[in-house]
């Protein structure tokens, strides 16, 4: 039996299929452990010929040819049914698998013995996801945020597919990736997140062929979300968490008519549609528990929507919008080879003010200022602030597209302002580590953007990391060595790590490296440095060359 069968369903790809093909011809895994099955969905271009030419130079790969079904979903499943390895892997016609993705995948699949294995996606049409934070070796729906990666482009065990009888929606379904996943999950005894690797690449087309262009009613729509909830409920029992993994439909599909930005955008009766459509199910498909598990904000909105309260909604979206995060940096610095920052992050109403929580009788209330004269959310009860409530330090290596996240120890609590007046902050230490951060290796060489992501009371916002004018001077790791230069700049003073060899640093740079890293004399080294004469220069030059151990001797 081969180990991975790839399936990759086909509709007037044209040219990208020779754009995805080569990514999957020359994995590393080895041609002998693994197969790639076209399923040629009835093309009218000139995909059939592709695919032939595909298939004659190349014996691992397959090409299977049916009558247009117009939906990805049936081809999908004419390819498991006639796939021969023993996992197959979904790929969609216009993306990518990285050069080891098969192998690293189904080591880890065989390993734990997984039904389903997820892999780090990347590319444009992905951003950042904390599902990706570390490889994981098992975890079920239960214990890992699962719901938050619902597309198919994973590795599922075939005979785990077949004995559970889990397939794709035939026809034309919306939301037909979210109902296989859903069935998946609830049925898998063993997941595995591989998160140190980058292997998915789900770029967005050009011409935007990648996404979904059919027009659709809200009636429609939510009729296929109801679809998607009515499996979670067959798969699981009443409970706390068939609760749990109903609240993300509920707050992203459910509720995303009624929140910022699109019930601004929305008005008249196009807007009161799509509000009595999300209204009547929050009514019908959802239990009690998944709404009052829901962070405070949210639950708020959550409760307008039941109770009728569009206006409500409206107004709320309004001033949750112009909520900002507000990011102290209380400290940063250098440990055993390491960047530490210390930070503190909390959220300002949209008048610049902290947003609180109030005490009244022992209970604590959403801050009253911003929800003042909002129907329905007067003395709006927080008996769990800390519920939801997290923040992480995320690095953007630019060049590659690539986030990573590095080891934080960021907690929330709540802070006292005086007069029964609290708010809400995540503090707490984030150590970079340069050797280790890119899924346990080093960083490459480029720029690397530090950025961070806080959600508490239900607002959640990813921001650049700002506010600090004191930075540690550039310091080196690894062997060979890379020196790590951390500075402040770009848009908004954004901390930025450059990494390179030490001998790339420009002369004023390996001056100030092995002077000091005090700024007062950094900047005044700066200036005398440009004030000094052209051959001044050049023996200045000469000595720092001599002064850093790893350009010394070396001839450029």
């Amino acid at each position: 039996m081969l180990k991975v069968s790839i399936v990759v369903p086909v509709y007037n790809a044209g040219e990208y299929i020779d754009r995805c093909a080569p990514s999957l011809l020359h994995q590393s895994i080895g041609r002998d452990a693994y197969e790639i099955v076209y399923v040629n969905d009835g093309s009218t271009d000139d995909s059939a010929h592709r695919l032939a030419q595909l298939a004659a130079r190349h014996p691992h790969v397959r090409v299977i040819h049916q009558e247009n079904s117009g939906w990805p979903g049936k081809p999908r499943n004419v390819g498991v049914r006639s796939a021969r390895g023993e996992y197959v892997q979904f790929v969609d016609q216009d993306d990518e698998l990285t050069p080891e993705a098969l192998e690293r995948l189904y080591d880890l699949a065989a390993r734990n013995a997984s039904d389903i294995v997820l892999g780090k996606v990347v590319g444009t049409m992905q951003g950042p996801s904390s599902l990706f934070k570390r490889t994981v070796e098992h975890c079920t729906a239960e214990d890992a945020p699962l719901m938050d990666s619902l597309t198919p482009h994973k590795m599922f065990r075939r005979a785990f597919l077949l004995d559970e009888e889990i397939t794709f929606p035939e026809g034309p379904v919306r939301l037909e990736d979210q109902l296989f996943m859903a069935r998946a999950y609830v049925r898998a005894k063993r997941v595995s997140i591989l998160g140190d690797h980058p292997c998915y690449v789900w770029n967005r087309r050009e011409d935007g062929g990648n996404t979904s262009g059919r027009a659709t009613t809200p009636e429609t729509y939510y009729g296929h979300l109801r679809t998607v909830v009515e499996a979670i409920k067959e798969g699981t029992e009443p409970g706390p968490l068939q609760n749990h993994l109903l609240r993300r439909s509920y707050r992203v599909e459910l509720l995303r008519p009624v929140v910022e930005p699109r019930v601004l955008q929305r008005t008249g009766s196009n807007l009161e549609r799509y509000f009595d459509v999300v209204r009547r199910m929050a009514l019908d498909c959802y239990p009690p528990g998944v709404r009052d598990g829901l962070p405070a904000i949210t639950r708020l909105r959550a409760r307008l929507l039941e109770d009728g309260n569009l206006d409500s909604l409206v107004e709320l979206a309004r001033r949750v919008q112009k909520i900002k995060p507000q990011v102290t940096v209380d400290a940063i610095r250098r440990r055993n080879g390491r960047l530490v920052v210390t930070t503190t992050i909390g959220m300002l109403r949209p008048d610049g003010e902290p947003l609180t929580l109030v005490e009244r009788y022992g209970r604590l209330l959403l801050d009253p200022d911003l929800l003042a004269d909002i129907k329905g959310a007067e003395d709006w009860e927080v008996p769990h602030p800390l519920g939801d409530a997290r923040g992480e330090f995320l690095v953007h290596d630019a060049a590659r597209n690539l986030w990573w996240f590095p080891k934080t120890d960021l907690a929330p609590r709540t802070e006292p302002l005086g007069n029964g007046r609290h708010r809400v902050i995540i503090t707490g230490e984030t150590t970079i580590d340069p050797l280790t951060l890119a899924g346990g290796t080093e960083m490459p060489a480029g720029t690397h953007l530090v950025w961070a992501y806080a959600q508490l009371l239900g607002v959640g916002r990813r921001f650049r990391l700002t506010g600090a004018p004191f930075c540690p001077a550039a310091f080196t790791a690894g062997t060979p060595p890379r020196l790590v230069h951390p500075a402040w700049g770009g848009p908004g003073g954004q901390l930025r790590l450059s990494v390179g060899h030490p001998g790339h640093l420009s002369v004023p740079h390996r001056v100030l490296l092995h002077a000091t890293a005090t700024p007062t004399v950094r900047r005044a080294a700066r200036t005398f440095l440009r004030r000094l004469p052209k051959d001044v220069r050049g023996q200045v030059r000469t000595l720092a060359r001599r002064a850093d151990p790893w350009t010394a001797g070396r001839r450029d």
